[in-house]
């Protein structure tokens, strides 16, 4: 059995209100708000459990730091190229790509990871 934190319980809830997939430092700052002797650390070490659980998703977004998301639900995402903003996309399955890739690959395909790059509605509508 798992043992249930106030830590823990503040940082899942902080992830699952979230859309903008924010660094543990983010999250860290946020929380801080609510409780404010919490360590970066603990942050870093919930986190980290909570995607071990499957409860949070672990994202490498492609600027050297790791990104969290409380919605574990199959979806996408797309990164904007232009402020790195960071969206979901919900869209129907791509996973006949790995039957596409499995022709290609002689091991084992089990999953794949996918992203999405290009220019956000904001930065689209400012240029």
């Amino acid at each position: 059995m798992i043992k249930r934190s106030v830590q823990r319980e503040l940082i899942r809830n902080n992830l699952a209100h979230r859309t903008d997939h924010p660094t543990a430092d983010m999250v860290y700052q946020s929380i801080r708000e609510e409780l404010p002797n919490i360590s970066l650390g603990t942050v870093y070490r919930n986190l980290r459990f909570l995607v071990d659980q499957g409860d949070a998703l672990s994202l490498k977004l492609g600027d050297g730091k790791e990104h969290f998301d409380g919605n574990v639900n199959p979806h996408f995402h797309f990164i904007c190229t232009q402020c790195g903003c960071v969206d979901d996309i919900f869209m129907p399955s791509i996973d006949e790509i790995c039957t596409t890739a499995s022709k290609y690959y002689s091991g084992d395909i089990k999953g794949h990871s996918t992203y999405f790059y290009g220019t956000c509605p904001n930065c689209k509508t400012k240029h």
